[in-house]
């Protein structure tokens, strides 16, 4: 394949990357967007494996289908609710490979054809700033997406940690960093340099999210995500590969503006929740009850939902580790087969990963139309009757707005205590994923349903 033939490739691969961004924005159209990404990757791919630069293609061709069948395996055995978990490794793989290449790239830097020797120094510069970037950047994604990941999985704590002057060694990793830097372009590339830094890189990334508390972390998915798409920009620099710098910053670009996006929701400044909650001095809540909770069973449920004529469901994580959105879907259509007005309410950051119960309602076939955001159903709850809490905690904790010493104080909640009732499905009082207990359960209008969230709805839906 010719230079010429292969950035026109590049080009279209570029357009139909734009054309999937635009795709995923809407629920409708994002299976569309979907098909447009994977078209311009194989376009991309296909340029760069025949492309006039190309070396050792059947190595290349045998990494991709081991590649490949790994992906396919696991895409097939995940699970939606651990969905996060697989986003977070695939973001650690990013970094990983922008720290081999940025080495690769190092100790066998690119041929130059430049004739004169003053823009061979500038190029020369100019590369190995791109080569030390670039191992940074991987570095602190790929350590930073395994502490995500381990917090995910639930291996890790999903507390915030807190070691004495924790912001002030995060300025300092930076500041020897940018030593090293300086230092490693004059000397005109030092191993020693390279590799002090990436271990400084990786203990950076360990910290900055390690710091950052539990009810932060679809946040923090999505600003690795960014992350990614940068190390994939900066790897795309050192190869010299125009479209693999568009991609990465297309990625790069858009996990930026949905991580602020998302921020702005949470009432949370983006600078605080990316540098590992700066300048916060709250204390955690006590996990011990606030008062006596109310039990009730799935038959009484059925009947309060008979009785009512709106009813609002605030799904969270629960709902997704139980697999309850199909039963959720058939309690919606029996109900509004009853003339009930059903919706549901759902939290910018319900989940471990934006949008994840948009995604996991519309698996179910639950209409478009009936699922809103926050900010257009928190007003119509105190003309609620019914509110169905499924899985959810920290997303309708009033200790948000009433307990300024609350880890997630200020963030904005659903406001589902102002319904005529509540009912909470728990497996049991524990606390929520921010570790944060929960006055909600204690109200004089809530009561509460133990057990499996799908059993308990499949209960509900044949008492129906």
């Amino acid at each position: 394949m010719s230079e010429g033939l292969t950035q026109a490739a590049y080009i279209v691969a570029a357009l139909f990357f734009i054309l999937s961004l635009a795709g995923l924005s809407k629920q409708e159209s994002a299976r569309t967007g979907n098909y447009f990404g994977i078209a311009g990757m194989a376009i991309a791919l296909i340029a760069t494996i025949f492309g006039p630069d190309a070396q050792g293609i059947a190595w290349i061709i045998v990494a991709m289908v081991i590649g490949g069948g790994i992906g396919i395996y696991y895409a097939k055995r995940v699970e939606m609710t651990e969905m996060p978990e697989l986003v977070a490794v695939l973001h650690s793989f990013v970094g990983l490979a922008a720290v081999l290449v940025g080495y690769n790239s190092f100790i066998e830097p690119p041929a130059m054809n430049l004739a004169n020797p003053a823009e061979m120094h500038a190029a020369h510069v100019i590369h190995m700033v791109e080569v030390f970037l670039g191992v940074f950047i991987g570095a602190v994604t790929f350590t930073g997406s395994i502490v995500a990941f381990g917090k995910l999985r639930g291996i890790i704590s999903s507390s915030a940690l807190n070691i004495p002057h924790k912001h002030k060694w995060n300025l300092a990793a930076i500041l020897v960093s940018t030593a090293l830097m300086i230092y490693f372009v004059k000397a005109d590339g030092s191993m020693f340099a390279l590799i002090v830094m990436t271990l400084i890189a990786f203990a950076f990334g360990y910290h900055l999210v390690a710091s950052i508390g539990g009810a932060d972390m679809p946040v923090v998915v999505s600003m690795l995500n960014s992350y990614s798409g940068w190390a994939a920009a900066a790897a795309g620099f050192m190869l010299a590969n125009d479209l693999l710098i568009v991609t990465g910053a297309l990625v790069g670009s858009s996990g930026a503006i949905l991580s602020y996006i998302m921020c702005k929701a949470m009432n949370r400044s983006f600078i605080s929740v990316i540098a590992g909650g700066f300048g916060q001095t709250v204390s955690v809540s006590s996990d011990e009850e606030e008062g006596e909770h109310r039990e009730v069973s799935a038959e009484d449920v059925a009947e309060m939902l008979k009785d009512s004529r709106s009813v609002i469901i605030t799904p969270g994580y629960g709902m997704a580790v139980a697999q309850a959105q199909y039963p959720v879907h058939e309690i919606t259509e029996k109900l509004r087969a009853k003339g009930i007005d059903v919706r549901f309410g759902i939290h910018p950051v319900a989940g471990r990963l934006p949008g994840h119960m948009n995604v996991l309602l519309a698996e179910a076939k639950v209409p478009y139309d009936i699922v809103l955001e926050m900010d257009e159903i928190n007003e119509d709850f105190p003309e609620t009757d019914t509110v169905l809490v499924i899985g959810a905690n920290d997303t309708v904790n009033p200790a948000a707005m009433e307990d300024p010493n609350s880890p997630i104080a200020g963030m904005p909640v659903l406001e589902v205590w102002n319904a005529k009732n509540v009912i909470v499905f728990k497996r049991s009082m524990n606390t929520g994923y921010a570790g944060v207990q929960n006055p909600l359960f204690f109200k004089e209008n809530t009561a509460m349903l133990f057990g499996d969230a799908k059993a308990s709805v499949d209960a509900i839906s044949k008492a129906i």
